[in-house]
C-alpha cells in the first residue's frame, strides 16, 4: 500500500500535467488566423498577350552625298581679314586652353573684428559698420566652443582692399581686425 504522501503526489502531478496540457486551449477561445492576401506574379506571360504590343518599323536610311570640297565663305573684302586665304576658306584658329586656378589664389577674405558671447552686443556692432557702409556679417561660432558669435566684415577676393580697411575698421570700432581666409562652406 503506497502512503498517502505518496497518493496526493501523484493525484497533485496528474492534475498540474492535464492544466498545462489542456487548460491554454480551453482559455485561448476561438482561434483566429490571419493569413496575408497577395498576388503571385506569373513567371511567364501568357502566349496569347503578343498581339496587344506594336512593331517598330525598321529604320530608312536616305542616300546623302557630301559635296566634293568644303564648304566656303566669301569675303568682299579680303585685306581685312588675314585669316582668309587665298581660295577663300576661313581658316579657324583655336582658342586658347586656360588652366582653371588651382588653390586658394581666388578664395574670398574677411576681417574678423571680434568673437563675442553676447550676441546683442555682436548685433549692435554689425549694424554700426552697416551704418557705416560696411558689409557687416555676424556668424556663429562652431557648436564645441560654446555660443560665441564672431563679427566680420567682407567678404571680398581682394587682400589689399581687406588690409587698407582695417586702419579705418579700427578707429570706427576700437577694435583690431585681422584678415582671414573666407571658407563659404564653413563661415
Amino acid at each position: 500500500m503506497a502512503s498517502k504522501f505518496q497518493s496526493r503526489l501523484v493525484g497533485t502531478i496528474i492534475l498540474v500535467a492535464i492544466g498545462v496540457i489542456f487548460l491554454p486551449d480551453l482559455f485561448d477561445g476561438k482561434k483566429q488566423h490571419y493569413q496575408e492576401q497577395f498576388a503571385s506574379i506569373p513567371l511567364q506571360p501568357e502566349i496569347g498577350e503578343e498581339g496587344e504590343f506594336e512593331v517598330i518599323p525598321e529604320p530608312e536610311f536616305a542616300e546623302v552625298d557630301l559635296p566634293p570640297e568644303p564648304v566656303t565663305v566669301v569675303i568682299d573684302e579680303p585685306e581685312a581679314n588675314n585669316a582668309v586665304s587665298e581660295r577663300g576658306t576661313v581658316k579657324v584658329e583655336p582658342a586658347p586652353v586656360t588652366e582653371p586656378k588651382v588653390g586658394n589664389q581666388d578664395s574670398g577674405w574677411v576681417v574678423q573684428l571680434g568673437v563675442f558671447r553676447n550676441f546683442d552686443n555682436a548685433n549692435q556692432l554689425v549694424s554700426k559698420l552697416r551704418d557705416a557702409g560696411y558689409q557687416a556679417h555676424v556668424f556663429p561660432k562652431q557648436p564645441q566652443q560654446g555660443d560665441l558669435a564672431r563679427v566680420v566684415v567682407g567678404p571680398d577676393v581682394s587682400k589689399s582692399k581687406l588690409s587698407t580697411q582695417l586702419k579705418e575698421l579700427e578707429k570706427l570700432t576700437g577694435l583690431k581686425g585681422r584678415l582671414l581666409r573666407f571658407n563659404p562652406l564653413n563661415p
